[in-house]
C-alpha cells in the first residue's frame, strides 16, 4: 500500500513564496523523522544483541556464493523459448508430458452418439491419466506338507524375499521409504496403514523398519571405505542429534558422490578418527603418531613409554585405554593426546589417502591432515559483525566487497587453474586480511582469518578442491527436519537405522538412483542396482579420465 501524503493539498493559486519555503521544510523534517526512527530501531536491535536477549536483529544472509557466480554468456542470457518471455531454467524446456509413461491398460472409447452409416474410422486420440491403486493385496501361501515312506516331512518353502514374515517385501520397502525419505512418524504410519486395511501392531511397524537391515548398513559402511579411498577430497560437518532422550551429534562426511552420517555422544578430534577408521577401531604407534604427539605438546615422558612398548598397534577402544593405563599416562590432556595420535596413526596404517583434502567450516575436530577452510563461513564471520556506527558499517560493507572479489577469482582459478595467477591472488589475501580499519573487532577477525591464509588458500595447490561446505549443510538439512518431527532414536538400532538409511538415501541421489528402486532392489534381491560402493569407484574412474 502506498503511503500517504500527511501534507495537506494547497492549490497552486494560493501557494506563496513562504508556503513553498514552509511545505519544502516540512517534508525535508518529515523525511529526516523517518531516518531518525529507522536509526532508533537498528540501535535497539543491536543493543538487544549485545545484551544477549532474544529479539535479535534479522540478519539477512550472507549471499556470497550468488554474488560471485559468474554470469551467462551474453547468447545464453538473451535467449529465450521463441515466445518473446525471459529465458527459462535449465531442463524447463518444453516435452511431451507421458512419451516416457509405461501405459498398462488401454481402454477403447467409442462417441457418445451413435456413428451414422457412411462415416469412415479414423484413427484415435489419445487421452492418458495417471493414477495410483492403493490397498492391501493379501497372500495365502499353502505349503505343501507330504510325509515319505520313511516318516521325513516335506514342507513348501516360503519364497526367499519374505523376510518381514507375515507382510511382503512392497509393504516393507513402502514402510522403509515413507519414514526414512518422507520422514513420515511410526505412529502415522501405523494410522494410515491400519486405514488402507492392513492389520498390523506398532511393534510390527517398528519391526519392519529395523529387521533385517544388516545387509543395508553394511553397504553403508562400505560406502564410507570405499569413498575415502577414491575421492580427492570430503567436506565434513556436524549438527544435533538427539539419542535416548539426551543431546548428541551426527557427523557428515560427504562429496558429490556420496553422503555418509554417524550420530555420537561426542563432536571430538577422538570422535572424528574413529569415524574415519569405518568399521574396526585401530590405534597404532608409527611415525605419523609420533609427528601428531610432538606438534601437540605432548610430554617427552609419555612419549618414551608409548615408544619403548613393544605392541605397536592395538583393536578397540577398551584395549588402548587398559594400555594407557598400564603405562601410567593419567592426565586428561595427556591420554586425550596419546589417543588422537594412536588413532590418526591407525588411520594412515589402514590405508587413508595422506593427500585427501578435508574442508570443513574451521571446527577444531576436523583439523587434520591436509585441511582447508569454507570461504562462504569465513565470510559470514565478518558478515555478522555489528557495527556501532556509520563508518564502521562502511569499512565492513567495503571489506566484504573485497573479500567477495577474491573468492570469485579463486572460483575462476578453479576452473582454469594458472600458476602465474598465484603470487597475485595470495598477495590480495594478504592486504585483504592484514588491513586496519576504524572498526577494531573487524580488525581483530581479519587478523583471525589471516592465520588460516594456508587452509582458506588451499585451492591454489589443489585446484580440485571445492571452496566451501555448501554440499554438508545441504545434507545435513535433512537430518535437521528429522530432529524436528521425531525427536531423536531410543534404541541403538534404532539409531544405526537412521544414520544407515540417511546415508543411503542421500548418496543414491548423488548417484542418480531413485531411493524407491533403491529398496525394491535390495529388498526383493533381484540385483539390478549394481553396490553403491562400486557405482562410488565408477564415477572416481570416470572423474579421473575426465580432461
Amino acid at each position: 500500500m502506498a503511503e500517504q501524503n500527511p501534507l495537506p493539498v494547497i492549490a497552486e493559486a494560493e501557494r506563496s513564496p513562504l508556503v513553498e519555503r514552509l511545505l519544502a521544510q516540512v517534508e525535508r523534517l518529515l523525511e529526516e523523522n523517518r531516518q531518525q526512527a529507522e536509526l532508533i530501531q537498528q540501535l535497539r536491535d543491536e543493543i538487544a544483541v549485545l545484551k544477549g536477549e532474544k529479539a535479535k536483529p534479522k540478519f539477512q544472509p550472507s549471499g556470497m556464493e550468488q554474488q560471485t557466480e559468474a554470469s551467462a554468456p551474453d547468447d545464453e542470457a538473451e535467449a529465450g523459448d521463441g515466445s518473446g518471455g525471459p529465458p527459462k531454467r535449465p531442463g524447463s524446456a518444453k516435452r511431451r508430458k507421458s512419451a516416457q509413461l509405461i501405459i498398462h491398460e488401454t481402454v477403447a472409447v467409442a462417441p457418445s452418439q451413435p456413428v451414422p452409416a457412411g462415416a469412415r474410422f479414423k484413427g484415435y486420440r489419445d487421452f492418458v491419466v495417471q493414477d495410483l491403486r492403493i490397498g492391501a493385496h493379501t497372500t495365502r501361501y499353502r505349503l505343501e506338507v507330504w510325509q515319505t515312506p520313511e516318516g521325513e516331512r516335506l514342507v513348501g518353502a516360503l519364497p526367499a524375499n519374505l523376510q518381514g514374515g507375515h507382510f511382503g517385501p512392497e509393504l516393507r520397502r513402502y514402510v522403509l521409504y515413507q519414514h526414512h525419505h518422507c520422514q513420515v512418524t511410526q505412529p502415522l504410519l501405523h494410522e494410515q496403514l491400519r486405514e488402507w486395511g492392513i492389520d498390523l501392531s506398532v511393534g510390527q511397524i517398528d519391526a519392519l523398519l529395523s529387521g533385517h537391515t544388516g545387509a543395508f548398513l553394511a553397504e553403508k559402511d562400505q560406502v564410507l571405505t570405499t569413498a575415502l579411498e577414491v575421492s580427492p577430497w570430503i567436506t565434513v560437518d556436524d549438527s544435533g542429534a538427539r539419542h535416548q532422550g539426551r543431546n548428541g551429534y551426527v557427523t557428515q562426511i560427504g562429496n558429490d558422490w556420496f553422503a555418509w552420517f554417524a550420530s555420537t555422544a561426542s563432536k571430538s578430534r577422538i570422535n572424528f578418527l574413529q569415524l574415519l577408521q569405518a568399521g574396526e577401531i585401530r590405534y597404532t604407534v608409527n611415525a605419523h603418531a609420533l609427528d601428531y604427539w610432538r606438534e601437540e605438546g605432548l610430554p617427552a615422558a609419555p612419549r618414551q613409554h608409548l615408544q619403548s612398548h613393544t605392541l605397536t598397534t592395538l583393536v578397540g577402544t577398551a584395549a588402548w585405554d587398559a594400555h594407557l593405563d598400564a603405562l601410567g599416562i593419567v592426565s586428561e590432556r595427556h591420554r586425550r593426546i596419546a589417543t588422537e595420535g594412536a588413532l590418526l596413526g591407525g588411520l594412515i596404517e589402514k590405508g587413508f589417502a595422506l593427500d585427501l583434502a578435508i574442508i570443513s567450516d574451521g571446527a577444531g575436530q576436523f583439523a587434520i591432515l591436509l585441511h582447508a577452510l569454507c570461504w562462504v563461513h569465513a565470510e559470514r564471520l565478518v558478515h555478522k559483525l555489528i557495527p556501532l556506527n556509520e563508518q564502521h558499517r562502511a569499512d565492513q560493507a567495503r571489506v566484504r566487497g573485497e573479500i567477495w572479489d577474491l573468492y570469485a577469482d579463486l572460483k575462476a582459478y578453479r576452473r582454469n587453474p594458472d600458476p602465474a595467477q598465484r603470487p597475485t591472488l595470495e598477495t590480495r589475501f594478504d592486504a585483504i586480511f592484514t588491513q586496519r580499519t576504524s572498526f577494531t573487532t573487524l580488525n581483530r577477525t581479519l587478523k583471525r582469518l589471516h592465520a588460516h591464509k594456508t587452509e582458506l588458500l588451499r585451492v591454489l595447490e589443489r585446484p580440485d578442491v571445492v571452496l566451501h561446505t555448501n554440499g554438508s549443510e545441504g545434507d545435513l538439512r535433512g537430518f535437521v527436519k528429522w530432529r524436528k518431527i521425531s525427536g531423536g532414536t531410543r534404541s541403538e538400532l534404532g539409531r544405526q537405522c537412521r544414520d544407515g538409511f540417511a546415508s543411503l538415501k542421500k548418496t543414491c541421489r548423488k548417484l542418480g538412483i531413485s531411493f524407491w528402486d533403491y529398496l525394491g532392489d535390495r529388498i526383493k534381491q533381484l540385483g539390478t542396482i549394481p553396490p553403491l560402493p562400486d557405482l562410488i569407484r565408477q564415477r572416481a574412474l570416470a572423474s579421473s579420465a575426465a580432461p
